[in-house]
């Protein structure tokens, strides 16, 4: 597959549109495997890409007291049926920034493909960032996902990331988010997982509320059928004056599934609160009988409750 061919496959399974691909003042960097097929900054922003043996050593930098008003597009893919592709980032936000980053990981005929990720992320005081990572595998369930990445958020800055798996199977996935908050700062982490077949996922995010005033709210929502299995770790340490925290995490289980779900509240300052909610579990009985009532049967009304909870 020739460079053009590959960077086309991937911008329409990114459902990136003309726009988004050939706008200006649309920061992009879209990678197959180890190599750039395109890529675009806009002012105060500073994208640094080198290309590794198996795959890319990413620096970004936003200038402070810079707002970049468009999405900044990531589309990490590996066309081929196998491959590995390394993705090593490094990000600082500057003070009083704001940038919102989609992130598209593409692995449309993957039979045996690793995608490893690990990031560092710097945000310093007042920064604003958003992320938003959404997968889109093959049916095979020949992928290994590891994403790992340590986020230290800055006094007053506030950091906001959605991780979505809900097309296509990932064979293995093992996602580790560890976030530290300054004073004021604001955490908020969302993930949407979807395991069937004999998938295996593993899922731990873990927020340190260091500052006074710190908060976080960690949300997992997983639905797994077939023989998939779930692993959920939620883990909020509390030890800011005032530090606030919440942990929400619901998981559905059909057919020969397995799921666990671990909430760890851990408070070290007596002005600290935090709480969590956890429920495994098959889909809500009530709302089944509802669907059936209407037509749907048992296994479409299932798959309409799912679709809800993971959206």
């Amino acid at each position: 597959m020739s460079p053009q061919q590959a960077l086309d496959e991937i911008a329409r399974q990114s459902e990136l549109d003309d726009h988004a691909m050939n706008d200006p003042d649309t920061a992009r960097l879209i990678i197959n495997e180890n190599k750039v097929l395109a890529e675009n900054t806009v002012p105060g922003l500073e994208v640094v890409v080198k290309e590794l043996e198996d795959g890319v050593d990413v620096k970004m930098v936003l200038a402070p007291d810079t707002v970049i008003q468009k999405p900044v597009h990531l589309c990490f893919g590996v066309i081929p049926k196998t491959g590995i592709q390394r993705i090593i980032m490094n990000v600082r936000i500057g003070a009083r920034s704001r940038i919102r980053l989609n992130a598209h990981c593409t692995f449309p005929f993957a039979e045996d493909v690793q995608h490893i990720m690990d990031a560092e992320i710097h945000l310093d005081e007042d920064a604003d960032y958003t992320y938003f990572e959404r997968h889109v595998h093959s049916e095979s369930g020949g992928i290994t996902v590891v994403p790992k990445a340590d986020v230290f958020v800055g006094r007053n800055a506030r950091f906001k990331t959605e991780f979505e798996l809900i097309r296509g199977r990932v064979g293995r996935m093992d996602i580790r988010y560890t976030t530290h908050g300054d004073a004021g700062s604001l955490v908020d982490m969302t993930a949407r997982v979807n395991g069937k077949g004999e998938d295996h996922l593993k899922l731990a995010e873990i927020s340190f509320l260091d500052g006074a005033k710190a908060r976080a709210v960690l949300t997992s929502k997983v639905a797994v059928r077939d023989d998939a299995v779930a692993e959920v770790f939620n883990q909020i340490t509390a030890s800011g004056e005032n530090a606030r925290g919440h942990v929400d995490c619901k998981e559905i289980v059909l057919d020969r599934g397995r799921a666990r779900a671990t909430p760890i509240v851990d408070v070290r300052n007596p002005s600290a609160h935090v709480t969590h909610e956890a429920a495994v579990g098959s889909v809500d009985k009530k709302q089944l009988e509802t669907l059936m009532s209407r037509g749907m049967d048992e296994d479409a009304a299932s798959e309409l409750i799912i679709q809800g909870l993971l959206s």
